[in-house]
């Protein structure tokens, strides 16, 4: 699918917590992916795809199998955080997302990390490859 007609940037809103972050109140740098999965999850929802009716009726899942993420600045407990999803590349059987993490400011947004993650859908029971179903890839057409 090629990037220019691919829709735009899906942004998710969500607030740094306690949680979150260290001990010195800076978020851990594994709470990114975790940032990054929860947008995927609403970006999926957003379409009318909730991960668990896929995985019940449809029985695929998906699953990470690659990421590389960069870290530029860092987020702090109680920032207000937006997390994009935005398609780079649609397989039959996987997909190549790009996600950014920014944080909202007075003056604007600054990045914080970004990261390209592909996830692959597989079946639900036995976690073999799986075309994505039709209907979701015509939905992020």
């Amino acid at each position: 699918m090629p990037i220019s007609s691919l829709p735009p940037a899906f942004r998710f809103p969500l607030r740094v917590y306690w949680e979150d972050t260290d001990a010195g109140g800076v978020v851990f740098y594994a709470n990114y992916l975790k940032f990054f999965e929860r947008a995927r999850t609403e970006w999926l929802r957003g379409f009318g795809f909730e991960q668990e009716i896929l995985r019940t009726r449809e029985s695929v899942m998906f699953i990470v199998s690659e990421t590389a993420v960069r870290y530029l600045r860092p987020a702090r407990l109680d920032d207000l955080l937006q997390v994009s999803v935005t398609i780079r590349e649609a397989r039959q059987a996987s997909l190549k997302l790009a996600q950014q993490c920014w944080r909202s400011d007075p003056d604007g947004e600054t990045l914080l990390a970004e990261g390209t993650i592909r996830i692959g859908c597989v079946d639900s029971g036995t976690f073999r490859p799986r075309r994505i179903p039709i209907s979701l890839l015509e939905a992020l057409a």
